[in-house]
């Protein structure tokens, strides 16, 4: 019997069948990307198209990895650290200012990720990317309620700022190793952060200070 329910069930998969979707990609993740607003791309997918698209408007998990030595670079890339003087500063408007060395750093809980890198216009890559979250450093410098946003900063004075309440609803981690492997020095060792969804030329390398303030 061809009920109400029946035809609303025909309906919605004769419109969904319209639509040609690759086989390899679950539904659920079809979900994710409506869910987000992101577009996703299937295996397969020209990287020399990525350089020209916008991280925030892309889902890249069906994509392959790419090797390290086939990461693009931008920036400084000859910083060389000294592990035993090297410390991971956070400051400004936190109760419990930190001063981590690299080991302390290694041995906090971390997030493995894998996330896009866009130059735009120069290169993409896809790297698997192993490090510790932003938010566990706030949290653990007991970040001051009032604090509106975090600046990173770098090797060569670089810096960028972020809003405090986007920390939550991205992948946003300073990273130590990318495709298990340390992070190269020209990438950014001993910590580089990673930003989804934005371009790369804000993924600080050399990451030396987070500070925490109340206003711009």
């Amino acid at each position: 019997m061809l009920t109400r329910r029946n035809l609303l069930k025909r309906y919605f998969w004769t419109i969904l069948g319209s639509f040609v979707l690759p086989l390899s990609i679950p539904i659920k993740w079809i979900q994710t990307a409506w869910a987000s607003g992101r577009k996703i791309l299937p295996k397969g997918f020209p990287k020399a198209e990525l350089k020209g698209m916008n991280p925030a408007e892309i889902d890249s998990r069906n994509l392959e990895i790419d090797p390290i030595d086939k990461f693009g670079t931008m920036g400084p890339t000859d910083v060389a650290i000294d592990l035993g003087a090297y410390r991971l500063k956070v400051t400004g408007e936190v109760n419990l200012p930190l001063s981590l060395s690299y080991d302390e750093i290694l041995s906090l809980p971390s997030i493995t990720e894998d996330v896009l890198l866009i130059c735009p216009g120069f290169f993409a890559n896809l790297g698997h990317w192993t490090g510790v979250p932003l938010k566990a450093f706030l949290d653990k410098a007991q970040l001051k309620k009032e604090v509106e946003f975090v600046d990173i900063k770098g090797g060569r004075e670089k810096a960028i700022r972020i809003r405090v309440e986007s920390i939550d609803s991205r992948k946003i981690f300073l990273a130590y190793r990318v495709n298990g492997e340390t992070l190269p020095q020209k990438h950014g060792f001993p910590l580089r952060l990673v930003f989804e969804g934005v371009y790369g030329d804000e993924w600080v390398k050399y990451v030396d200070e987070i500070v925490a303030r109340v206003h711009p």
